[in-house]
């Protein structure tokens, strides 16, 4: 899942509060830079491109 900066903490959150049972196996949350998004039908870059239309 790819979001802008200040969606990360929120959406991690969601995440792991519906994900987790409290067993072996619930998973893991990793959240990394993600250095460039282009999206390829119009070109945009950045947020823009992230962001849903």
């Amino acid at each position: 899942i790819v979001v802008d900066d200040g969606q990360a903490d929120g959406v991690a959150a969601a995440i792991v509060k519906s994900a987790n049972t409290g067993k072996i196996g619930d998973g893991k949350v990793f959240i990394s830079t993600v250095e460039e998004a282009i999206r390829i039908r119009t070109g945009e870059t950045g947020s823009s491109a992230v962001a849903v239309n």
